[in-house]
């Protein structure tokens, strides 16, 4: 009885100790402008074993409704942090976060970063290249521009170091 009890004591020491980083990351991801719901969320996938959770095991971890995993992982498929699956042979979603998923959501900021060079483009043509507010935006187009070549390269370069460091994928 004595080792079943300390198994029982470990595993909620464990389990407090995951909740402890769950949140404590989670406030990391807020602080950096991401909504709370979706950094908890974002954080339980992380700290689970499989990083694939339900809808109700997330809200049982967290401590929350339905309703607001729901909107949490919406926002994180949005965002493209979690993938969701189908649970096979159920009708159950399984949400998942990858070893690779801030390659990724990095790598998805390339469109975004690309849309809002287009849209600063055209407010220089709109607001003339020689006034004060289209050399701000000239500014502008040519930082977002620095920043799309290097973030490219800094990518190709993850991927070399990312096999060296765990092998192929």
């Amino acid at each position: 009885m004595a080792k079943e009890e300390t198994q029982g004591a470990r595993r909620k020491a464990d389990e407090e100790s995951v909740a402890r980083f769950v949140e404590k990351f989670a406030s990391q991801l807020v602080e950096a402008g991401m909504p709370r719901m979706p950094s908890r969320v974002f954080a339980a996938l992380l700290a689970s074993d499989s990083g694939a959770l339900t809808s109700a095991e997330l809200g049982e971890r967290l401590r929350v409704s339905p309703a607001a995993v729901s909107g949490a992982v919406r926002y994180l498929t949005q965002q493209h942090m979690v993938n969701r699956e189908r649970e096979p042979g159920t009708r159950r979603d399984i949400f998942r976060v990858h070893s690779d998923q801030w390659y990724e959501a990095l790598g998805n900021r390339d469109s975004v970063l690309k849309r809002w060079e287009d849209a600063i483009r055209d407010g220089v043509v709109s607001l003339g290249e020689d006034t004060p507010a289209g050399q701000r935006l000239t500014e502008t187009l040519a930082f977002f521009e620095f920043v799309q070549g290097e973030l490219t390269g800094m990518m190709d370069r993850w991927r070399v170091h990312r096999e060296m460091l765990f092998g192929p994928k």
